[in-house]
Order: structure tokens, then C-alpha cells, then sequence
């Protein structure tokens, strides 16, 4: 078992930027690819970012390519998504999650965090 603490969201203005943290406590945290979803009000969960367990692969959904920035810490048991240039579609509410796998798709991962909200005023 796996437990996801999620912190760093907030209000921010646009081109403004944040630094989400997800705090795994578990199991060998490095055994875990690690990603980054955000869910919006009415909309589907979107993929953000994934992060192999040793940190030398990652990739980025299409709309945040550029902008986001995932890493992980693995003596610290924890993942960061450094957001920059936030736009107000950015506004959602964001949640880390892990899984075992190193193939896992968007769709399943194993275990999730809470979320932490990210607010972009225009």
C-alpha cells in the first residue's frame, strides 16, 4: 500500500507559476513510477506528466509540454510538477498517483492521492 499527500496548490495568476508536491509513504518509493493528473469541473480527468522510478524518463500530456516540469526525489520519498506560464485552463484540481508498473497506462495507475487545487485568475 501507497499513501499520496498532495500539497502546493493555490491561487495564482496567469504566467505566474507553483510547485506542487506529492509525498509518498509506502514502500520503496523508487519501485514506483510516479504521474500527475488534473481534473477540471465538468471535464474528464486529463493527463499531466509521469516520471519513471528512477527519475531518467519522463513525458508530458500535450498541453502542458513546455510549461510543466516533473521530477522526483527519491530519498525524500517524493515527486514535484513545477508549473510555469499557468494559463486559467490550467485551473483544476490536481492529483499525483503511483503504481508498481513501469508500463502502467494513464488509465491505471494504482494508487492516488487526494489533489491539491490549482487556481489561474486571468
Amino acid at each position: 500500500q501507497v499513501q499520496l499527500v498532495e500539497s502546493g496548490g493555490g491561487l495564482v495568476q496567469a504566467g505566474g507559476s507553483l510547485r506542487l508536491s506529492c509525498a509518498a509513504s509506502g514502500r520503496t518509493f523508487s519501485n514506483y513510477v510516479m504521474g500527475w493528473f488534473r481534473q477540471a469541473p465538468g471535464k474528464e480527468r486529463e493527463f499531466v506528466a509521469h516520471i519513471s522510478g528512477s527519475g531518467g524518463s519522463t513525458r508530458y500530456g500535450d498541453s502542458v509540454k513546455g510549461r510543466f516540469t516533473i521530477s522526483r526525489d527519491n530519498a525524500k520519498n517524493t515527486v514535484y510538477l513545477q508549473l510555469n506560464s499557468l494559463k486559467p485552463e490550467d485551473t483544476a484540481a490536481y492529483y499525483c498517483a503511483a503504481d508498481p508498473r513501469p508500463y502502467v497506462t494513464n488509465n491505471g495507475y494504482r494508487y492516488w492521492g487526494q489533489g491539491t487545487q490549482v487556481t489561474v485568475s486571468s
